[in-house]
């Protein structure tokens, strides 16, 4: 074999090598990720079915329930315009209050409710995440009501 053929076969087995690692990097990356939507976008059915993504908004004001194990919770997150149903097994942070901000992870149900398999709070007086605040903002902006 020449040393152009050599070349150009070593240049093609780096390019499918390259291929290669980056098709499995993105197929990790999309496994992995989770977009974050508002309880607005759910109401207009922006969010996807099968896969899990995040939703953000303040824990409505009376609406934690919890279950006789004491593990099942069952509270709402709103945005001020649209309200999410959320059904979460597991332990609460500490932080985790009505009326305070909140992200949870999860995904859609079968009956429409939204399954979480992790819930973020605020860490202090001051901080909501970023999403949330932003998610905030626009529907009391949208409906005229203030939190």
């Amino acid at each position: 074999m020449s040393p152009r053929r050599k070349r150009i076969a070593l240049i093609f087995g780096g390019l499918v090598a390259l291929s290669v690692a980056t098709t499995l990097v993105m197929n990790a990356l999309d496994s992995s990720i989770a977009f974050y939507y508002t309880p607005t976008h759910l109401a207009a059915n922006e969010a996807p079915r099968n896969k899990a993504f995040r939703i953000g908004g303040m824990v409505k004001e009376g609406s934690i329930r919890r279950d006789g194990d004491g593990l099942t919770v069952q509270f709402v997150v709103t945005d001020t315009a649209k309200d999410v149903p959320v059904s979460y097994k597991g332990i609460l942070p500490d932080l985790f209050k009505e009326g305070k901000g909140a992200v949870v992870q999860g995904r859609i149900g079968d009956d429409g409710r939204y399954v979480a398999t992790e819930v973020l709070a605020k860490h202090d007086e001051n901080y909501m995440p970023p999403e949330a605040q932003h998610a905030i903002d626009a529907a009391q902006k949208a409906t005229g009501k203030e939190i």
